[in-house]
């Protein structure tokens, strides 16, 4: 699919809390809701704006309310989440939805059972400082442009995106970054000449070198962008996913985290971004506190309504990592493994 130039910005208890430390540390949960097991959700990168419904949950209580109880753990990108998930230091993963693909691909049974953006929300942007003159996907063969780490969504992306102009997934050197200040930090300083981002880094970015300065050549905040992109109109992208064992052997729990999540995007879809921002870690806003506020309202239309994932937009992304994931590509992959509406409130 070829890439058009560029585009422009679119608009995007003290006892119980113990108890909670004490059982974190257990090598993993166990039981139902309400007995004491903790599930340890590994975040990839919880100051995201990509994964807000994660934490927004935890800070209105809805993990609590739902009978659950929840330890996160900010592990910065959606790779070292799923490393951490194999490596079984965490339950469930708040990642993208294309690693439950790749994992059927090495016959590992993960399943999505929330989806919490119905709209991927990665944009690829020019550095200010680019080594050179770059106005098309095209322009970044022999570039460096920064991903979250390898084997992210990120990255996958960038690799979508190249293929899409016709060039091969590897023609730009991809350089981890990170996804927060570290991205912003990165580009700023010209490290890299492009770089998949997502908010807050992008409004940040633009508001530290102004926003006539930072190009953007695509932008997968808004439904046009998606459809533009991957020609369809939703395409799952942050979820909560795990193996069907671990879901099947904790049901409520599973239950329990899809409802929460889904209240928290029925208060994001009912609450101004001011609203939002106010229930998150402050720290998470940096100092720049309006910037966040204004990254939340051009994230707000990318948040998923009900939790559900849709058959054609599970397709979508299955397409698009066949054309360069060789163990994708090659196995037969039933994508009705991949995720389940089952437990949605």
């Amino acid at each position: 699919m070829a890439i058009p130039p560029h585009r422009s910005l679119r608009l995007f208890g003290a006892s119980a809390a113990a108890l909670a430390v004490l059982v974190a540390g257990c090598s993993s949960s166990s039981g139902s809701p309400g007995d004491g097991g903790t599930v340890r959700i590994g975040v990839g990168g919880q100051p995201l704006l990509v994964y807000l419904p994660t934490t927004l949950a935890e800070r209105l209580g809805y993990y609590r309310d739902e009978g659950v109880s929840v330890k996160l753990e900010d592990l910065q990108s959606g790779s070292k989440a799923l490393q951490a998930f194999q490596g079984g230091s965490v339950d469930v993963v708040s990642g993208y939805y294309d690693h439950t693909i790749q994992m059927q691909a090495k016959k590992k049974d993960d399943v999505a059972f929330v989806n919490m953006l119905r709209y991927p929300s990665l944009v690829l942007a020019v550095s200010p400082k680019a080594s050179r003159k770059i106005d098309s996907v095209a322009d970044l063969k022999g570039a460096k442009v920064g991903v979250t780490a390898p084997g992210s969504s990120t990255d996958f992306f960038l690799k979508h995106l190249l293929t899409g102009a016709g060039l091969k997934d590897d023609a730009a050197s991809a350089v981890t970054i990170g996804g927060g200040a570290s991205a912003v930090a990165a580009m700023e300083r010209g490290q890299v000449d492009a770089a998949v981002m997502v908010d807050p880094s992008v409004s940040q970015l633009q508001k530290r070198a102004g926003a006539d300065k930072v190009k953007l050549l695509t932008d997968t905040r808004t439904e046009q962008g998606v459809q533009e992109d991957y020609g369809v109109s939703t395409y799952p992208a942050a979820v909560l996913y795990s193996s069907r064992d671990w879901i099947e052997g904790h049901e409520k729990q599973t239950r329990a985290l899809a409802a929460a999540i889904v209240k928290a995007l029925k208060f994001i879809d009912g609450h101004s971004a001011q609203e939002i921002a106010a229930k998150m870690p402050a720290q998470y806003a940096g100092d720049d506190p309006a910037v966040y506020i204004a990254s939340i309202q051009n994230a707000k239309a990318a948040y998923a309504k009900d939790g559900a994932i849709q058959p054609d937009g599970a397709d979508a992304v299955y397409k698009v990592l066949a054309r360069f994931v060789p163990g994708v590509s090659d196995a037969k992959i039933d994508l009705s493994r991949t995720y389940t509406n089952t437990y949605l409130p």
